[in-house]
């Protein structure tokens, strides 16, 4: 059996991607790296038993993963992970919402608009406030309440104009103040200068405009993540005088303050579309009925090992640490009795 790990060009291995390699050598599985750099790349990767490929948010890791991912498990066969079900939608909200809405599940209320014209007149009329979102982004970057029309107009003719640079764990000029848990509006609107990047890894956002519902009394979300048919969950606290707990730091995991509900609700989604591995931002909507705002196939493995045990399908309990990589490579292998390293955060 041979597994092969694809690498960054620029940073070999990453920690998460690192854990992988670590359990497959623990368990005397042959591991090759791989990069799609290579010349020889397409010989080496016809012959794995597994392909993994931990993609993140960088642009240039969309445009290799979309590119290259669907080529190597559906024309060549090989198995892969993360799967094309699983991750062609990674980090892309719209796509998020278009998939789970088609198939009736519970997706956050969106307003998707590509043409500047209708947005402006769903902005004269609709209820406020409305939460503002570029299609990419974690830890509640790149999201701001809108509170007035006219910040909404500005938006819309921002995005439909010279467009907004995304930001992502440092990079950017606005980072700080969504980690002090708050965003200065006209800052954000002044993420573009003369219509280019500030950063090397994110490019402009523009000729699109995605705004989300605002579910109002959510004090905190339940963040559920779903490996195969175990389900582990904590529960993420809003930042101080801000509506945002995604990369707020505020972890609880308690398990009796989890409600199952968000737990049953993940299972089905994941049954449903069939995926490998997926995180769900669980919030109430005015009903308390559970309302997912964002899906990720990849997350933070340290909070998962964090959690105290997983819920199988049957929603019982199992008492333990173990890291998603484990997991995910037990399915993905076949190998129920894999073992886990002890490796701690």
């Amino acid at each position: 059996m041979i597994v092969g790990i694809h690498e960054n060009s620029y940073d070999g291995l990453d920690k998460d991607t690192q854990l992988y390699e670590a359990i497959l050598d623990y368990n005397g599985i042959d591991t090759i790296k791989l990069n799609i750099n290579e010349l020889n790349f397409w010989e080496k990767v016809r012959g794995l038993d597994l392909f993994l490929y931990r993609w993140t948010q960088i642009d240039d890791h969309h445009q290799i993963a979309h590119s290259l991912l669907r080529v190597v498990e559906k024309e060549l066969g090989v198995k892969c992970y993360p799967d094309m079900n699983t991750c062609w939608h990674y980090d892309d909200k719209i796509r998020q919402y278009y998939l789970l809405r088609a198939h009736n599940l519970p997706i956050t209320e969106s307003y998707i608009f590509y043409d500047t014209v209708k947005a402006l007149r769903w902005m004269e009329n609709t209820p406020l406030p409305v939460v503002f979102k570029l299609k990419n982004g974690a830890g509640s970057e790149n999201v701001i309440l809108i509170s007035s029309r006219r910040q909404g107009k500005r938006i819309i003719e921002k995005m439909f104009g010279r467009g907004i640079v995304p930001t992502f764990n440092g990079c950017g000029d606005v980072h700080g103040r969504l980690r002090r848990g708050y965003l200065n509006f006209r800052h954000f609107l002044g993420q573009t200068r003369k219509g280019r990047p500030r950063s090397d890894f994110w490019q402009v956002h523009k000729d699109y405009v995605l705004f989300q519902k605002f579910l109002a009394n959510n004090e905190y979300d339940t963040r559920v993540t779903v490996v195969g048919g175990r389900a582990f969950a904590f529960r993420r606290l809003n930042r101080v005088n801000d509506f945002r707990s995604s990369g707020s730091g505020r972890i609880d995991y308690a398990v009796d303050k989890i409600d199952l509900k968000s737990v049953s609700k993940a299972f089905e989604v994941s049954r449903a579309l069939n995926f490998q591995s997926m995180a769900y931002d669980s919030l109430y909507d005015e009903m308390r009925d559970i309302s997912f705002c964002e899906i990720s196939y990849t997350y933070e493995a340290p909070a998962i090992w964090r959690c105290p045990g997983y819920w199988d399908e049957e929603l019982r309990w199992h008492e333990g640490h173990y890291w998603p990589q484990y997991f995910q490579l037990v399915d993905a292998l076949g190998i129920s009795d894999l073992k886990q390293p002890e490796i701690e955060p």
